[in-house]
């Protein structure tokens, strides 16, 4: 039908221009997303037909819907959307191809992580796009399962260039459901007709003339509702109707539409009310599923007239509800002994070769009371789950399994099963319920201890401080005698969670290292860190740096997020840039590659730290940046403590204030003590930088008051410098001091800022030589913003013995060197002290275009020869976007291919 032709959805002009604007810019080769929010029956499945009907003829359309008796299973809704596409699946890279054909059961393999299935969708959608623009029609999104809720946000969040529409329908209001899982995405919120257009809707429907009050009335108690306009008069008469629809007080419109559609329901023959049930339990529209069901029930096709003819359902291939409302009004209406009966037939009808997950669903629901047989099918069917990496919906089957368990101890197994398997999925609500359960049970003392660890870790997951400790340390004590490698992981767990209580730990720190101690020692890495940190909160630093050296040294690759956190700080602590920088580069490959999101959302702002105190500060920036991502996806902040240092560091004092006081409140608010100190680190950081010194002194000491793992040595360097220029030798003596426990370490960090306390706190005779000392050893160490710093404390130092010559020499390369890495304060503090010195400097400014952080990232990743689709999987982009975004750089940059973007990124 041509675009003029086409009819007018009454009352949504401007709903229908915002859907014209995102077809126009799909077919130009931009990507958008759209959320269309509203409550049931406000319009929003028709607003997506006028999708379908506007993108014509070149544009590739797929849609899929959510279902609530569906919400049980992995990949439910991805799978149906993502079925027209699958001839495009050969064109992802193999891991990604893999990662797809295993979550959605094709074929067997590693469970996939939701990264990495993710990346494959986004990458499926763009290899679909290539051929024409195509549009994603998601309806009900408040009843997606969470697999494919989770992953397709994802995907909304990374679509860029891909000539891609992603159009979401979700429920608000009554009835709605789900864990907010699109919040952030650009969103359309769709309200009641205004008064002319309803008016109009209502005169359509109502069965005669009607008082014009009684009318305003009706439009009113509906704020406008289409579908309730439509419905609630259905079957009233002109007289009834003179009394309204039962005023406000006749409960929420949505349940007054359910129950205008269950009286509809409740009129209709038996036969029919059993074949709308059947169809209401059956959650993809399966005909003939439906037909062999109702065939067992001896229910015959006449039975399907009267329900067709009251336009309540369309008996085609699929089998369609008018509403979701109609579905929900058959569902709900039904009692106990219908719902069972609906539910086996359709068990005996589902091949059990076939889909063996849904005859299992259905024959749960089926049950009666406990059957072992029913549960065990339920098991298998978890177990399939968890082999495409659905942990939500093999919490379900188990969950359901342990209800069905006659036996006490198996009933006891699979709560436990199930607690572990929402804890996987992060979902900790059902948690402590399943774990009482399953304690009902004849537990064994190694499944106790499991009960201890699986408790203490859902509370963990929620409270990353001191009041975790308690309950990890009692589940580390449990597990020791029958697990002492797990019982040795909860324990590092458990020191984590006091390290980053910091001056909020109440003594837990020294609790655990007792605890730690008390352990059967190991030689693997959580036992090595496990002694490292024991000796460090017992016995102090030096004690301690040996211990994490060893340990260190026998971290492989991590595929655990509290290794990963305790090797990274062990790094840190001793001041080994390069085991810092190697930790973390590994962990974020691997976290890429497998698509783990624990790892990652942990790897990530430890590595742009590590980039950063190499003077990397560009790169940092970068992965900070594609780290929002991933946060989005985790539904986590970890990046508060790293993007408030990578802030204070550039020096722009307004946004890195804005970073560090983030931090603060986060830190405060969640008694994270370590996160309180590193924002106080940071804001000293910046006040140096801008040579504000009385203020970074009182930062310095504020962060000064506890001793937090790494950060305490970091905060004397800080405070040494802001102490010496604000006047009070005293706190910059006892700073040096604190240094001087770090210096046994023997890393070139460690041994550089013992250096330039020496020379800002000793005799003056000497200072030179120590400056001198630590440029030497921070540049062995490789960290440019401390050598930098180093030669701006030397240049100051040598023009105020008024040896302005030799002090230019310093000054310039300190100015070179902090304008080459972006640090911005103490760029401008250099160019004051050369001007003190007579030279002429001027400020520099960034020449030519910028790289936004993506772009630099896609070309420094270009630029070392990775190609597109390597540089999609670890940025979470499509190949064709990042070729999109290499043109960009190219045309910035001036340059016309790959092999030019060494030399043109060498200022960058």
């Amino acid at each position: 039908m041509p675009e003029h032709a086409k009819p007018r959805l009454l009352g949504r002009d401007r709903e229908a221009a915002e859907l014209e604007r995102l077809l126009r810019e799909v077919r130009e080769g931009r990507s958008r997303v759209l959320v269309l929010r509203g409550e049931a029956g406000v319009g929003k499945s028709a607003l997506l037909d006028r999708v379908v009907e506007l993108a014509g003829p070149g544009v590739q359309v797929v849609r899929a819907a959510g279902v609530e008796a569906e919400a049980e299973f992995a990949y439910a809704a991805l799978q149906r959307l993502c079925a027209p596409l699958m001839a495009g699946l050969d064109g992802l890279p193999e891991v990604q191809r893999e990662a797809l054909r295993v979550a959605f059961g094709l074929s067997a393999g590693h469970p996939p992580e939701m990264l990495l299935v993710g990346i494959a969708v986004l990458g499926l959608f763009a290899e679909a796009a290539a051929e024409s623009p195509l549009v994603c029609l998601v309806d009900d999104a408040q009843w997606l399962d969470l697999m494919s809720q989770r992953i397709l946000a994802f995907v909304g969040r990374r679509l860029d260039s891909e000539s891609v529409a992603l159009v979401f329908a979700e429920r608000t209001g009554d009835g709605a459901v789900g864990d907010e899982g699109f919040a952030g995405l650009p969103d359309l919120p769709l309200r009641g007709l205004a008064d002319a257009e309803a008016r109009a809707l209502l005169d359509s429907v109502l069965p005669g003339p009607v008082d014009a009050r009684v009318r305003d009335r009706i439009v009113g108690e509906t704020g406008g509702n289409p579908l309730a306009l439509l419905e609630l008069p259905c079957g009233m008469s002109a007289a009834q109707l003179a009394f309204g629809l039962g005023g406000p007080g006749a409960g929420p419109l949505t349940n007054r539409v359910e129950d205008g559609f269950r009286r509809r329901v409740e009129a209709l023959p038996a036969d029919t009310r059993a074949l709308l049930l059947v169809a209401a339990v059956e959650p993809v529209g399966d005909g003939p599923l439906l037909w062999q069901a109702l065939r067992l029930l001896g229910i015959g096709p006449e039975a399907a007239a009267p329900a067709e003819a009251a336009g309540l359902i369309t008996l085609g291939a699929p089998v369609r509800f008018r509403h979701p409302l109609v579905r929900s009004a058959v569902w709900r209406g039904a009692d106990a002994a219908a719902l069972r009966a609906a539910h086996r037939a359709l068990a005996e009808a589902t091949d059990g070769g076939r889909d063996p997950d849904r005859r299992a669903w259905h024959r749960a629901h089926a049950a009666v009371g406990p059957d072992e047989e029913v549960a065990a099918a339920l098991e298998h069917s978890a177990d399939r789950a968890l082999a495409r990496g659905g942990r939500a919906a093999a919490a379900s089957f188990l969950e359901r399994a342990a209800a069905l368990t006659p036996d006490p101890k198996g009933r006891a197994r699979r709560a436990l099963a199930a607690a572990s398997a929402h804890l996987a999925a992060g979902l900790t609500d059902r948690v402590p319920d399943l774990l009482a359960a399953a304690e009902l049970g004849a537990l064994d003392p190694l499944q106790q201890a499991d009960v201890h660890r699986l408790r203490a870790r859902a509370s963990a997951l929620t409270d990353q401080g001191a009041g975790t400790v308690a309950p990890l340390l009692d589940a580390a004590d449990r597990l020791a005698a029958f697990d002492p490698a797990a019982a040795r992981e909860t324990c590092l767990m458990a020191f984590g969670a006091a390290i980053r209580a910091g001056r909020h730990d109440g003594g837990a720190l020294r609790q655990v290292a007792d605890a730690a101690r008390a352990l059967p020692p190991g030689d693997g890495p959580a036992g090595l860190l496990l002694r490292a940190l024991a000796a460090w909160a017992v016995d102090g630093p030096a004690a301690a740096h040996p211990l994490l050296a060893r340990a260190l040294r026998a971290v492989p690759d991590i595929d655990d997020p509290a290794l990963l956190w305790a090797a990274a700080n062990a790094a840190a602590e001793l001041g080994d840039l390069g085991a810092w920088l190697d930790v973390t580069d590994r962990a974020v490959r691997t976290a890429r590659t497998t698509g783990t999101l624990s790892i990652l959302s942990t790897a990530l702002p430890y590595r742009a730290a590590a980039l950063g105190f190499a003077g990397r500060f560009a790169e940092a920036r970068e992965l900070l940046a594609g780290a929002t991502a991933v946060e989005n996806a985790a539904g986590l902040a970890t990046r508060l403590a790293a993007t408030a240092a990578i802030g204070a560091h550039r020096g722009r004092e307004r946004p890195a204030l804005a970073a560090i006081e983030a931090a603060e409140r986060e830190g405060e608010r969640r008694g994270l003590g370590r996160l309180t100190a590193t924002a106080a680190w940071a804001r000293a950081v910046l006040h140096n930088g801008l040579g504000n010194y009385p203020l970074a002194l009182d930062a310095a000491l504020k962060a000064a008051e506890y001793q937090d793992l790494a950060v305490h040595h970091w905060t004397c360097s800080e405070l040494v410098e802001a102490a010496a220029r604000a006047g009070d030798p005293d706190a910059a003596a006892r700073a040096r001091e604190r240094l001087a426990g770090h210096a046994p370490a023997g890393t070139p960090w460690a041994l550089g800022a013992l250096a330039v306390a020496d020379a800002l706190t000793g005799a003056p005779e000497q200072a030179e030589d120590r400056y001198r000392a630590a440029v030497d050893h921070f540049a062995r160490g490789g960290l440019a913003g401390f050598e930098a710093r180093a030669r701006l404390l030397l240049g100051e130092w040598l023009r105020r013995q008024n040896r302005r010559a030799q002090a230019r020499d310093e000054l310039r390369a300190a100015y070179d060197a902090f304008t080459g890495m972006g640090l911005e304060a103490f760029a401008e503090r250099t160019r004051r002290e050369l001007l003190a010195t007579g030279e002429t400097v001027r400020k520099r400014t960034v020449e030519g275009p910028v790289l936004t952080p993506q772009e630099a990232q896609i070309a420094r990743l270009a630029a070392t020869g990775h190609p597109n689709a390597e540089i999609g999987a670890q940025l979470f982009l499509s190949p064709r976007t990042v070729e999109w975004h290499l043109r960009k750089v190219f045309a910035k940059l001036g340059i016309s291919n790959r092999r030019e973007l060494g030399t043109a990124l060498s200022g960058f």
